[in-house]
């Protein structure tokens, strides 16, 4: 995926020799960077010394990264590419779903068409606040005859205010889509262990990521009923963006349950969620793990298998999850180092997780909450 990989100081006093260096190595580079929010000022500066040296820049802005060392708000990730992969960055997207679609794929027909016939994979990273990714992606795969294997994550603001948070070398942008083309990873996986509870519901009325009834009644009062008698929590207004990661719908598919972190309200008792919820979906309510109980992060190493021994691995934390786990979720990090036994970890924590369920040859995006993403290198 990527041939190296460089965490620059928080001043970025080591960005211009580290480029340096990879240019004269590798003439034909290119880079992909993350940024946390607090650094996303450094847009700018990294745009102008990539310019400098003729270096194709790619990258987008999370609410922090990962790090050997854990999470970190202050540094920045370099990933270099030996050969700048072909790429697209597409903004103007929030708009309806079909629009968005044929808006996608005109503008980036010649990358999908590639990694479709090729068989490589899309590395994607999206604005969170795209409020239909998981439908835009299934939309632009169906175009592509069910071909496309998709790996890749939401960037933004952990707020969910709106932010540009998508870049190349002119542009910073928002409402888009960041895609590159990538061969494909020689292993990955995508779990995220939330238990189900007994009570199945109806979402009788969404729109994208907006539940607006529950079993034909409005979704807050549905909700708030349901977290009383599942788990004995007494959900209000004033606390509900502090039980919501706790309590997250579950989408029911054929294969698996899609978290949904609910993360506002409307006046009405709607709810907005992290992905979208299909009309007349089948929900559960779900509980976020205990954090003692390690079996997301044994399932993740199980289905690593032997591809992260002593090799860097690239890993994408759900920033809904590190809001339950809390100081924990620096220990889910070190029990999977210590599971796959890697050399280290280079990611970012991400708002939005996607992937590609195959099944016999046709591939369907899947859009994930409250996942971890490890992809082997």
């Amino acid at each position: 995926m990527f041939q190296a990989q460089h965490l620059c100081d928080h001043q970025l006093t080591d960005l211009g020799p580290c480029l340096s260096e990879w240019k004269a190595a590798h003439p034909d580079m290119g880079v992909l960077v993350y940024l946390p929010e607090a650094q996303k000022h450094r847009v700018s500066q990294l745009q102008s010394k990539c310019n400098l040296l003729g270096i194709p820049l790619v990258g987008a802005i999370f609410p922090a990264l990962i790090t050997p060392q854990g999470f970190d708000s202050a540094g920045t990730w370099l990933m270099r590419m030996d050969t700048m992969p072909p790429h697209f960055l597409v903004d103007g997207l929030a708009v309806d779903e079909d629009k968005a679609a044929r808006q996608l794929v005109d503008q980036a027909k010649d990358v999908l068409k590639l990694c479709a016939q090729t068989h490589c994979s899309l590395f994607l990273v999206c604005d969170a606040m795209l409020p239909h990714i998981g439908s835009l992606m299934t939309e632009v795969a169906h175009q592509y005859g069910e071909q496309l294997d998709l790996v890749g994550v939401n960037a933004g603001s952990e707020t969910f205010q709106p932010m540009p948070c998508l870049f190349d070398n002119q542009r910073c942008v928002s409402d888009g889509v960041l895609g590159l083309c990538i061969p494909r990873p020689p292993a990955m996986a995508v779990e995220h262990g939330y238990p189900v509870s007994q009570s199945i519901l109806r979402a009788t009325g969404t729109v994208c990521n907006r539940i607006d009834t529950i079993n034909g009644r409005p979704a807050l009062e549905v909700y708030q009923e349901i977290v009383q008698a599942e788990y004995g929590v007494t959900l209000t207004r004033d606390n509900f963006y502090t039980y919501g990661v706790h309590y997250p719908f579950g989408v029911i598919t054929a294969l698996k349950v899609l978290v949904r972190i609910p993360v506002a309200l409307t006046d009405d008792g709607a709810i907005y969620c992290v992905g979208e919820v299909p009309a007349n979906s089948s929900l559960r309510l779900l509980r976020a793990p205990d954090p003692s109980d390690a079996t997301c992060m044994t399932a993740v190493a199980e289905r690593m298998g032997m591809h992260g021994a002593d090799r860097w691995l690239h890993v994408f934390y759900c920033a809904g999850r590190r809001m339950h786990f809390g100081d924990h979720a620096s220990a889910e990090l070190t029990g999977l180092k210590t599971h796959t036994r890697t050399a280290g970890l280079v990611g970012a924590l991400t708002l939005g997780e996607l992937d590609t369920l195959d099944i016999q040859g046709m591939k369907f995006p899947q859009f994930h909450n409250a996942a971890v993403v490890c992809i082997g290198t």
